[in-house]
């Protein structure tokens, strides 16, 4: 099991504990999460907790890279299983919280921007890292994080691909609350698990789903729009720079990207 799930008090607790793997965004993973997702809900608790074991202090090291594709189709499709776990986390009808206890990378750090609120220790860094392996993002990913974070701040995650601290993240509204690694788990309960407890989790089933169908309302473009979209990221993941990404990554050198930008046009 990579998900250790424990029900107490009305809150389900999820835990990654495939530390050794810095809790990679595997597929099995991304299944397991899935469907302690569903445990709770149908558990009738009033909230769901995502944490993780840390190990050389990460806390999830996102997308598994050894399962990305190399056969020329799109590696992050409506359908494979981390697409499927983020839709999950933001359909779930209760309040999901990432309690973040470590260094954040990639997928989980759109796994986090799906949780309904994020608690982080202060050591924490948040990273979206996409183009240093030559990934192109999917366009509801980008649309998640500009919703989130604002235009500017998501070109800057997006285009160094560098982590952005704790307190920087508070600051752009990234996350909710920074606390000291040994306050994390009671700031979480004090702050945050105790006022859901007592509040009428029907009223907030219904404002959750509000804020999902709200934060959609204005994210309709044309379908020329969405098929160009579609064929600038499929240039990307057929060409030799995604793999050159991926090989480079695995064999642990830096890459040696050839690709330009005129490729696209």
């Amino acid at each position: 099991m990579l998900v250790n799930t424990i029900i107490e008090n009305r809150i389900c607790y999820l835990e990654m504990q495939d530390a050794n793997h810095f809790n990679c965004l595997s597929d099995e993973m991304c299944k397991e999460l899935i469907d302690a997702l569903k445990q709770g809900y149908n558990s009738e608790c009033v909230g769901i907790v995502i944490k993780a074991q840390t190990k050389r202090g990460v806390w999830s090291a996102g997308h598994d890279i050894h399962e990305l594709p190399q056969d020329g189709s799109d590696p992050l499709n409506f359908g494979v299983p981390m697409e499927r776990l983020l839709r999950k986390v933001q359909d779930t009808p209760i309040p999901v919280i990432a309690c973040v206890s470590g260094t954040v990378w990639g997928g989980a750090c759109d796994l986090c921007l799906s949780c309904d609120m994020i608690v982080s220790s202060k050591n924490a860094t948040f990273a979206i890292t996409p183009a240093k392996i030559g990934i192109p993002y999917n366009a509801s990913g980008i649309l998640h994080f500009i919703n989130q974070l604002g235009m500017n701040k998501a070109r800057e995650m997006f285009y160094l691909g560098m982590p952005i601290t704790a307190d920087d993240a508070l600051n752009v509204g990234l996350i909710n609350r920074v606390a000291e690694l040994e306050d994390l788990e009671k700031v979480l309960e004090e702050q945050f698990l105790n006022p859901l407890r007592r509040n009428s989790v029907l009223s907030i089933s219904a404002i959750k789903r509000q804020f999902r169908i709200l934060s959609r309302a204005s994210t309709v473009i044309s379908a020329e729009n969405f098929e160009r979209i579609n064929a600038y990221r499929a240039r990307v993941y057929k060409s030799d720079d995604y793999k050159e990404g991926i090989n480079s990554f695995l064999e642990k050198r830096p890459p040696q990207y050839k690709g330009k930008a005129s490729d696209l046009d």
